[in-house]
């Protein structure tokens, strides 16, 4: 049968089984062989009893490790036995007994093993005749005893670590699986901004193409023009985004930044919409994530202006101060229009890309009481430094 494969405990009790009757065999012919050199050096046959003790001593050691009790308690009886048949014996039968008592030191619990080895030790103080075997046989006990539990010490030390060993194993798979998830996120992301921005400019410039085509046919031309460059651009950018997720190095580019605002500002203000950038305060290093996550909001803000606002002015204000960069996008729009549908995920994904960089960020009507609607975000940036003198 080719069961014991799937099941690695029944191979390794099947595996243990066979050492343990090899163990046994071994045992019952060291134990055989001074009986055999008695008979062949004084000539007088050994009582047929006594090899019946020798083996009936070694053989149950094939079950030592299901049953270590009996096991030893079958070793001592066969070896009393033996010690019966002749006053002066070759040897006695240490060899069984010994193996069984480390069998119960290495498997048994204390309140099991520790009554059986005091007892085996006064048991051969009292029952053995010379002292200096006696002796010997204690010495033997203790030594045996030791080893065993010597022996479970290290399994345990070794169950402890195959346990701890599982448990980082199970550990790092979550956190693979965990930045597989970010990961995730974070190109679903990227995608949304890219496609939901580019293709409403896209369709916001389509359905004014007609209209302008009719009173102002001189500018119908720029109008098809700007919807053809943000179709290359949002091209440019997925297939960037594609080459990253297939490991193409050589078609890498940076992630935008807030540097790059100017030029998503002009795209904006193609699809109708006026967009006035102003910076207050002190520019300073973003960290890289920061960086991206600023562009990004501002972009998936501008994006719900031009898809839902109905505006035709917005204001992006940046305003950097001591410990965060202060992003403010609002519009003059009369409500949600009704043009062009949504998921409802852009301005969760605002917050969750500020969260992501140990931001914040909100959105409402305005705060100055003025028609429309903004977006706040605050980000986290690098502390200025300030010159001590000397």
């Amino acid at each position: 049968m080719s069961a014991l494969p799937a099941f690695p405990p029944l191979r390794r009790l099947a595996d243990s089984s066979w050492s343990d009757a090899g163990l046994a065999i071994v045992v019952a012919a060291a134990q055989l062989s001074p009986l055999l050199f008695r008979h062949s050096d004084s000539g007088r046959p050994w009582h047929w009893w006594g090899y019946i003790a020798a083996v009936g001593a070694s053989l149950p050691l094939a079950a030592r490790r299901r049953a270590p009790i009996a096991v030893l308690l079958l070793c001592v009886a066969f070896s009393m036995l033996y010690d019966l048949t002749d006053p002066v014996a070759p040897q006695p039968l240490w060899y069984a007994v010994l193996i069984a008592l480390y069998g119960v030191a290495s498997s048994c619990p204390p309140r099991v093993r520790l009554p059986v080895f005091l007892g085996m030790c006064a048991g051969g103080l009292a029952t053995v005749g010379s002292l200096d075997t006696a002796t010997r046989g204690v010495v033997l006990y203790v030594a045996a005893y030791a080893l065993g539990r010597a022996s479970a010490g290290s399994r345990a030390q070794a169950a402890v670590l195959a346990e701890r060993a599982v448990r980082l194993e199970s550990e790092r798979r979550a956190a693979e699986e965990r930045a597989a998830e970010r990961e995730r996120a974070r190109i679903a992301r990227d995608m949304h901004d890219v496609l939901a921005h580019s293709i409403s400019l896209m369709v916001v410039q389509a359905e004014a193409g007609p209209v302008v085509l009719d009173m102002a046919p001189a500018r119908a031309a720029a109008a098809f023009d700007a919807i053809a460059g943000t179709g290359r651009d949002a091209l440019d950018q997925l297939r960037r985004m594609l080459a990253v997720l297939r490991d193409e190095e050589g078609t890498r580019a940076p992630q935008p930044t807030v540097h790059d605002l100017p030029e998503l500002t002009r795209k904006v203000a193609r699809a109708g919409v006026e967009v006035r950038c102003t910076t207050e305060g002190e520019p300073r290093p973003l960290p890289a994530d920061c960086g991206v996550a600023a562009y990004r909001i501002v972009q998936e803000a501008l994006t719900n202006v031009v898809k839902h606002a109905r505006a035709d002015r917005a204001e992006v204000r940046l305003r950097w101060r001591d410990n965060d960069l202060e992003i403010l996008v609002a519009d003059n729009g009369r409500g949600a229009g009704t043009n062009l549908p949504s998921g409802g995920n852009g301005l969760i994904g605002i917050r969750e890309r500020a969260a992501a960089c140990g931001g914040t960020a909100t959105a409402g009507p305005r705060a100055d009481r003025l028609p429309g609607f903004e977006v706040r975000a605050r980000l986290p940036v690098a502390a200025p430094e300030i010159g001590v003198a000397s």
